[in-house]
């Protein structure tokens, strides 16, 4: 009787530690009251102080948060530890990328077991050489990330950028190839990109607005003189315009691109004469996108005007205007035309139908059309790298829930094509055939149908399995239904992984994008919302058993998501989450806002400012019963700041009403992208996964 009480009270204390845990030592923040009053409206903030960055109290306080989280993931080391042993057991330590051509030489990037960092291998040679070393450069950093790295047109130095804080402020240098040693010349506060000049000494770069962060200015450097002394070659002042720079595929110009969500305008420097002034390609008008390709010929573009899915026009020179261009594929509402290369003979196009995507191939001398598609329900197809404009040779990836990352080459004369590599597992038990994959769709509250792509362990019982739905839905961009080695370790355990493609996204096209952004936004809340009460009604999962995970504007879909439908998740987890959306968008000092205007609306507008009030996470947060929640953030980051997903936590600490757990980890070595080095991002992984699983009761 007495050991039957003692398992008794084991039962019970496995039962309840989380919610004794969650309610133990909880982190309390202080509150001081900040007046915000727009348009007559007045909204009270007690934790506006948390954006003093480096303010004793606000470092006081992410400590606190930071130790609770970490003691409340102590009693779960354990499965951690077995979740990384899985990883590390499945993926191979030393996997390496396509080889792929550069210049003329081929290289490939390898990682190494027992190393965090990238390799980069010229196999150009006869005997292969390590060509750069990140580890190497991240020796004794906390933070680490290779921004871009470009040999120079005779190969004979390599310019790189690196970030070592982690806010994506990039340090350009130079190294000679033949002896290794760095130039003396170090450009520093820019984004990272560049471009080399034909006369292998003249390099074009982007510099950013150290307060907004905007990417805004295009500089020229020559290699041997100061950084003091290069030439502003281009200064974008319209701040919803940010700029990047490019080079064609054919070497022959150099392209500065400004652009917002709304409109964009090019201008071209000859490759062979860096210092010319730049040429307008064609004029900004608001509402028109366009891209170029550029062709022995002439040029390929790519635009939105009067063709809202995009159609390819030609000119042989800088047109007057667009209707002296002639038309080589027009516009169809059912396709999307999402990205285009020009080769000698060859137009190919990257396109989307009813969500999923096939490239086509178009002969520039004979009308010759070819398509590349693939027959599994969902999966990801597009460019690989490509940089040989007369090879004759285009290479593609595709990739699906259940195939790992694999590139192809097509032949475009001979129209063959053949896998070229594939990232394997070294888990001899794994095998695609184990899993299914299925797309459904959903209704939502308007009777539109929503994409939804699911995987799961062949032979599950969907109606009694949780479920881990991801969502985005922002800028247009569509998550991709991609394979992951990580993943398995939920699906293993019997969850389904689930993408919804909702509006605010392109998945179903332009119009899907436009349907959920400005004055039409709550639309991509209720679209997830819908889509996980379809799938539990309709047993794809267990109703009672829905997680939900979200970054950045996917961390706004998870705060908006859990103040409208609180009761339909079990637990939601956001990464570096933009909660405290208003006062962020009425904040022109904080890094990226006044771009963000073009998506999301402009709150001195009344009309916005009110919406983006009704749905905006932090000014929502009311007193009730909260899901489970663990939230991530990086103390450096540029993208979302550290103190919203901080100020949101201490607000809803202050109203739940429940003992569901509610964590807050900021990484304080890291940005928008979390730690760097791949221990770091796995680490992060399965400490996820432990949250969920420990949830589920899952011990193993």
């Amino acid at each position: 009787m007495k050991l039957f009480y003692t398992l008794a009270l084991i039962l019970i204390w496995n039962m309840s530690s989380t919610k004794y845990f969650a309610q133990a030592n909880l982190p309390k923040a202080q509150k001081t009251s900040k007046v915000l009053i727009k348009h007559g409206h007045q909204r009270v903030d007690d934790y506006y102080w948390m954006n003093q960055r480096d303010n004793e109290n606000v470092l006081s306080y992410i400590a606190e948060e930071n130790n609770y989280c970490k003691k409340y993931f102590e009693r779960l080391i354990p499965l951690e530890n077995k979740l990384l042993d899985e990883f590390e057991k499945r993926i191979d330590p030393n996997q390496t990328s396509s080889p792929f051509t550069l210049n003329g030489k081929t290289y490939q990037i390898r990682n190494k077991e027992g190393e965090d960092y990238s390799y980069i291998y010229d196999l150009s040679g006869k005997k292969e050489t390590i060509y750069f070393d990140e580890n190497k450069r991240a020796k004794k950093l906390s933070f680490y990330d290779l921004g871009d790295w470009v040999p120079s047109p005779d190969n004979s130095m390599l310019a790189l950028s690196e970030d070592c804080v982690g806010r994506r402020n990039y340090t350009i240098q130079f190294r000679l190839n033949e002896t290794g040693k760095y130039l003396k010349d170090k450009i520093e506060e820019t984004d990272g990109s560049l471009v080399w000049a034909n006369d292998n000494k003249t390099v074009f770069y982007v510099k950013k607005d150290q307060n907004t962060l905007r990417e805004f200015q295009v500089w020229r450097h020559v290699l041997g003189q100061p950084a003091k002394s290069d030439f502003l070659v281009y200064e974008e002042k319209d701040e919803k315009f940010s700029i990047d720079i490019s080079k064609a595929m054919t070497k022959e110009y150099i392209q500065i691109s400004a652009y917002s969500s709304l409109t964009s305008e090019i201008q071209i420097i000859k490759a062979t004469h860096p210092t010319d002034k730049p040429r307008v390609f064609l004029a900004r008008e608001t509402g028109h996108l366009y891209s170029l390709d550029y062709h022995e010929n002439g040029f390929y573009i790519t635009t939105n005007k009067n063709a809202k899915n995009r159609k390819i026009l030609f000119t042989k020179t800088i047109p007057l205007n667009l209707e002296s261009c002639s038309l080589i594929q027009e516009v169809d509402e059912n396709v999307l035309i999402e990205n285009t290369l020009v080769f000698k003979n060859h137009i190919v196009v990257e396109e989307r139908t009813n969500g999923l995507q096939k490239i086509k191939l178009i002969g520039i001398n004979k009308p010759e059309i070819d398509y590349i598609s693939f027959n599994e329900e969902t999966y990801t197809l597009g460019f690989a790298f490509n940089d040989d404009y007369e090879g004759g040779v285009f290479n593609f990836k595709y990739n699906s829930f259940t195939v790992p990352s694999s590139i192809f080459k097509y032949h475009l004369n001979t129209k063959e094509r053949e896998l070229f590599h594939q990232t394997k597992l070294i888990d001899s038990n794994f095998k695609s055939e184990n899993y299914d994959t299925k797309r459904v769709w959903a209704i939502a509250n308007d009777g539109i149908k929503i994409p939804v792509s699911m995987v799961y362990k062949k032979g599950l019982d969907l109606s009694k399995a949780p479920i881990l739905m991801y969502g985005y839905g922002s800028y247009g961009y569509t998550i991709p239904d991609v394979f992951s080695a990580t993943r398995l370790s939920l699906i293993d355990r019997g969850f389904v992984f689930a993408i919804a493609h909702i509006r605010g996204g392109k998945y179903m096209g332009e119009t899907w994008y436009e349907e959920g952004k400005f004055l039409k936004k709550k639309n991509t809340f209720t679209d997830f919302i819908n889509a996980a009460e379809y799938l539990g009604k309709n047993g794809y999962c267990d109703p009672y058993k829905i997680y939900a995970l979200g970054g950045s504007a996917g961390g706004l879909l998870m705060g908006a998501i859990t103040n409208m439908a609180p009761y339909l998740w079990k637990a939601v987890i956001s990464q570096v989450p933009f909660v405290d959306v208003v006062t962020t968008m009425l904040d022109e000092s904080i890094p990226l806002t006044v771009g963000e205007y073009e998506e999301w609306g402009n709150p001195n507008d009344k009309e916005y400012y009110q919406y983006m009030l009704s749905y905006s996470p932090y000014d929502n947060l009311r007193k009730m019963e909260y899901p489970a929640i663990f939230i991530t953030t990086g103390y450096h980051d540029s993208q979302v700041q550290y103190w919203e997903p901080l100020k949101y936590v201490a607000k809803i600490r202050e109203l739940k009403t429940d003992e569901n757990p509610l964590l807050f980890d900021c990484n304080m070595d890291a940005g928008h992208g979390g730690g760097s080095g791949r221990t770091a991002e796995r680490k992060e992984i399965a400490r996820i996964y432990s949250f969920i699983l420990d949830l589920e009761g899952i011990e193993k």
